[in-house]
């Protein structure tokens, strides 16, 4: 196993592929290996973030995966590997049973909700309703929360007029937007921060008083 044949490896497959912003594809697994380098992740980890979309997306095969990396590193790689007429529940049900293909996979929303910008404001609304939904409560469990949270903040507020409200969601215009977060981070609207804030307190006190 090593780091510098596993990107070589990836590169020739990743050849003649493009992102969205018209990066060469294999920008984006370099990326995503660099961003669990930079949270301390060890080399094993950081080629499994090279190989993450490899059986998706390439000619790649199972053998040839085992051969650049290890049998684990093929193990979490189809484990992240989205097979055809998948489900989206079940997909993120086993990611989230395994610690490093959960890291992985957070890696990976990262950079594409960083690269989001570049895409059609369909695509942001999309990835934006996406991610609040199967990623980001997931996120608390890594060490990219804050950085997941920034990233969609920066994808909502790019959309023209409009938010969406993690609470009721909806897609609403941004004069509704409350003046504050909820206590666990969420972008609201204003009926649903009264809701939210009334709700919490309720529950606070029956906490205090159930005994």
């Amino acid at each position: 196993m090593n780091y510098y044949k596993a990107l070589e490896f990836a590169t020739k497959k990743h050849k003649g592929s493009f992102r969205i912003g018209g990066e060469r594809y294999i920008t984006h697994p370099i990326a995503v290996s660099e961003i669990l380098k930079d949270k301390g992740f060890g080399e094993e980890v950081q080629i499994i973030g090279l190989f993450h979309d490899l059986l998706e997306d390439t000619d790649a095969t199972e053998k040839e995966i085992k051969m650049f990396g290890n049998d684990n590193i093929l193990k979490i790689v189809k484990l992240l590997t989205k097979e055809k007429d998948y489900k989206m529940d079940e997909y993120i049900k086993k990611i989230s049973k395994k610690k490093i293909a959960l890291n992985v996979k957070i890696a990976d929303r990262l950079h594409n909700l960083r690269s989001a910008i570049a895409a059609d404001e369909e695509f942001r609304r999309k990835y934006i309703v996406e991610t609040l939904e199967y990623y980001y409560d997931l996120s608390k469990m890594t060490p990219f929360f804050n950085e997941i949270e920034k990233a969609v903040d920066k994808v909502n507020d790019s959309i023209p007029n409009k938010f969406y409200c993690s609470r009721c969601k909806h897609w609403i215009k941004k004069d509704y937007q409350a003046e504050k977060k909820t206590r666990d981070g969420k972008v609201i609207c204003k009926s649903c921060l009264i809701d939210y804030e009334i709700s919490f307190d309720e529950y606070e006190n029956w906490l205090k008083n159930k005994d």
